[in-house]
């Protein structure tokens, strides 16, 4: 509530009797969104710092003040010798403005996303504006006669803390006298305080005219001067904590739900491989069977002696049965890759969630974190500091990842991760390969510097570009090789979907070369 009406008009009367015959000696900015103006009356110097950024408009009031020998700028020249008469406070706004004997006018508009000063030497003269780009504050007026509400709101100047502090009283189950009571006891509240607080509410340390939220300190009513001074450097102070506070516990909260969510879909995945028919068991069935299946049959029904049920098996009429159970083997043995690597991934992601929810429990209990000093520490040992967080990202990447002699192979998984890999992750002088002619995935071969990409390596990526993709039972495939550079994508093309401008053509067997290595991919 530093900047909201009903503290203003406080502060305003304490700021006339405080200036009224000081001069303006300096003013001037050495810091972006800063304005800082000094006075004087002869004798004694009053300091005034206007902080004008989005994020924190305050009008800051320190004791002392010692401009820098570089880096700072004049501003407002001729502000300059100008004798105060009066500090008023525009109606129901967050506006303070200071009358000069001359006429001149200096404006503090403090509205939380775009704060400005303004000054005309004249009334009606020309505005000179602190945030040029703000150009509509040059015909900014005081309201003469500010709107009323609408029907079942408070005025502007009662929203935010003094609307919570009415509701956190029963405010909006109460009846409509007893409704307009407790307006009026809350309005002879703000306009004669007794206190002013110092509160946390919301993750934020603010300044109160009412108790909310934590109570850090009361400070007398009868002194705004005194508590805009306490006020401002401590919530300058806590800001970086409540900032860094904030931001780590919405990445914890959004690690937590990611991970249960990917945990929840790895679950069913996992339950339906487990009760689908696994392709060993339809090998074992067609091979069991062959000597009943008719050349150029599309589909045979056999006897299931697992379930005692009649079964109909799909049949190429252009491939040989023992063909076709060869490649139900090969399928089982990724299925059961895939089994291993879902179950592997299921562990990971809830062992990932349930650190997320650990740490949320110790941010909000630990009272060691309530320090800067002691959150940054407790966020590198836990590996949550954002140097950390992006190292770990480059290292953990979306895609199925292969080394081969030093070299990184990395294949996408669907059209999107198509696009994520060619688009953003693959460098211009990385080599990209792609089944010629049909849907697949996206291959990269990771650059090294100084080191061209030995054949082998390059035969590799290929049986991985023809085994990801529609290619993968034929006998031969023809895959595209090229530098990253050669393709780009057109505009509107569908995810995965890319243009070549430049190519050659390796023809290789399909074949994930590395699963006897690495058990799959």
């Amino acid at each position: 509530m530093h900047t909201n009406y009903y503290f203003l008009r406080q502060l305003a009367p304490a700021l006339t009797a405080q200036l009224a015959g000081y001069r303006v000696a300096v003013c001037f900015s050495q810091e972006k969104d800063e304005l800082v103006v000094g006075l004087t009356n002869g004798g004694r110097e009053f300091w005034l710092k206007a902080q004008l950024g989005a994020n924190f408009p305050a009008l800051a009031l320190p004791e002392t003040f010692q401009r820098a020998r570089s880096n700072s700028v004049d501003l407002f020249p001729d502000l300059l010798g100008q004798q105060v008469e009066t500090v008023v406070p525009w109606p129901q706004d967050r506006v303070l403005q200071v009358n000069f004997r001359s006429g001149a006018r200096l404006v503090f508009k403090l509205y939380g996303p775009r704060p400005n000063a303004i000054f005309r030497l004249a009334p009606d003269g020309p505005a000179q504006l602190f945030q040029q780009k703000l150009t509509a504050d040059a015909d900014l007026r005081p309201l003469t006669a500010p709107p009323l509400p609408a029907p079942g709101k408070v005025a502007a100047p009662l929203a935010d803390v003094p609307l919570r502090y009415l509701r956190a009283h029963g405010y909006d189950a109460a009846a409509p006298e007893a409704q307009t009571r407790q307006l009026n006891q809350l309005l002879a509240q703000l306009e004669t305080p007794a206190h002013y607080y110092l509160i946390q509410l919301d993750g934020r340390t603010r300044l109160s005219l009412l108790p909310l939220g934590e109570t850090l300190e009361t400070l007398p009513g009868t002194d705004p001067i005194a508590a805009l001074r306490r006020f401002v450097p401590l919530a300058l102070g806590r800001r970086a904590l409540e900032t860094e506070t904030r931001q780590l516990r919405l990445a914890l909260e959004r690690r937590a739900a990611e991970a249960s969510t990917t945990a929840a879909h790895t679950q069913r995945r996992l339950h339906a491989l487990a009760h689908e028919a696994g392709y060993r068991h339809t090998a074992d069935l067609l091979l069991a069977n062959l000597h009943e299946i008719p050349p150029g049959a599309a589909e045979i029904e056999v006897l299931d002696y697992l379930s005692g049920e009649l079964r109909t098996i799909k049949l190429k009429p252009t491939e040989k049965p023992q063909r076709t159970a060869e490649n139900l083997y090969r399928k089982a043995k990724n299925q059961q890759i895939e089994e291993r690597e879902l179950a592997a991934r299921l562990a990971r992601r809830e062992a990932d969630a349930f650190f997320a929810l650990e740490r949320l429990e110790e941010l909000a209990a630990d009272p060691a974190l309530a320090d800067l000093r002691g959150l940054r520490t407790w966020r590198k040992l836990h590996g949550l500091d954002p140097a950390q967080a992006a190292a770990k990202a480059g290292t953990e990447l979306p895609f199925k990842v292969f080394e081969d002699r030093g070299f990184t192979i990395l294949v996408g998984r669907n059209a999107q991760n198509n696009d994520l890999l060619t688009q953003k992750y693959a460098h211009k002088d990385d080599l990209w390969l792609h089944a010629k002619d049909v849907a697949g995935s996206h291959v990269v071969v990771r650059h090294r510097a100084g080191q061209a990409v030995p054949a082998p390596v390059i035969e590799h990526a290929a049986q991985l570009a023809a085994w990801y993709s529609k290619r993968q039972n034929d006998s031969l495939c023809p895959v595209i090789i090229t530098p990253k550079k050669f393709v780009r994508k057109p505009k509107g093309a569908r995810p995965g979907q890319v243009k070549v401008e430049r190519e050659d053509v390796l023809l290789v067997r399909p074949a994930n070369p590395f699963e006897r290595e690495s058990g799959g991919a």
